[in-house]
């Protein structure tokens, strides 16, 4: 799906074990590699200055990344000095990238908004979509495991679709990248909806299953016109629990979201399934934000 990656890591997040499955990433179709950390300011001084030791370490650490380099990948080591939100479109500006690879754990609504969260504010400051993966799912992996999911990363999507103008993006941002999408990349999609009727079925919940599977069958058609075997699910339920059981159920690779973070006002007092999912949900996230 993706031809050119930044890999963003804080060595804590567990990517950086990414350095070992250059070529198994290069087998899900990535041929640019960029491996990213930041470095804090050294602020024990008067004035905030490049700690020079740590960045070096840091170079010397993701350089293993180098070592086994299929022919027609390109592996490169960026690290800076700052606060992530700062560096990484520096980086950007030198290597323009189709995604961005980035760790956030698992935690509530309030925590984000007290701690506050790097990948929503990557999501606000870039133009490219975000692979967010939990660093408490890919530190256990055996390096065998993580090399096959490194090749799967984009092989099943998961995509929820309720038909409103956030959904129709996703779906046009997902037929954009798919256009020229490496061989081995994007196989599948499963288009979901989910209708939300507080746990009662009704007459109401079963008219709109009927609208939603025959939305779901126009945008079918559209994505299937790329080569991709499309599937389409209707649930009644909760959306996320309904959607993170699809996910198990199907042998998903990831679940593709939007968010409009362009409304700082609605994203503080509109909860957003989208977030819900980025916040919370185990799998692989693929976040694709509008911008301005």
């Amino acid at each position: 799906m993706f031809q050119s990656c930044l890999i963003c890591t804080d060595f804590s997040d567990g990517l950086y074990r990414f350095i070992d499955c250059v070529p198994d990433l290069a087998q899900c179709g990535l041929n640019k590699i960029v491996f990213f950390h930041s470095v804090p300011l050294w602020e024990e001084g008067e004035v905030p200055r490049i700690d020079e030791e740590k960045v070096e370490k840091a170079k010397q650490r993701l350089q293993k990344a180098a070592e086994n380099v299929p022919n027609g990948v390109q592996v490169e080591i960026e690290v800076l000095s700052g606060k992530p939100l700062d560096t990484v479109p520096r980086v950007l500006k030198n290597h323009p990238v189709d995604v961005i690879m980035t760790g956030t754990s698992i935690r509530s609504l309030a925590k984000e908004k007290f701690f506050g969260s790097t990948s929503a504010g990557l999501a606000k400051l870039t133009s490219q979509p975000l692979n967010i993966i939990r660093p408490e799912l890919i530190t256990t992996y055996t390096l065998e495991e993580l090399a096959l999911r490194c090749q799967h990363l984009w092989r099943y999507l998961l995509i929820p679709y309720n038909d409103s103008d956030t959904a129709r993006y996703l779906i046009e941002e997902v037929k954009k990248y798919a256009k020229d999408r490496p061989e081995n990349s994007l196989k599948q999609c499963m288009l979901m909806s989910v209708i939300d009727d507080g746990g009662r079925k009704s007459v109401l919940a079963e008219q709109r299953t009927k609208e939603a599977e025959a939305s779901l069958a126009s945008v079918k058609a559209e994505l299937e016109e790329l080569g991709i075997e499309v599937n389409t699910l209707v649930k009644v339920g909760n959306p996320l629990e309904e959607i993170n059981m699809a996910a198990l159920d199907f042998d998903i690779s990831a679940i593709a979201i939007a968010t409009d973070y362009r409304n700082n006002f609605l994203q503080w007092t509109v909860r957003s399934f989208a977030n819900d999912v980025m916040r919370s949900s185990w799998f692989p996230v693929l976040l694709f934000s509008p911008k301005k």
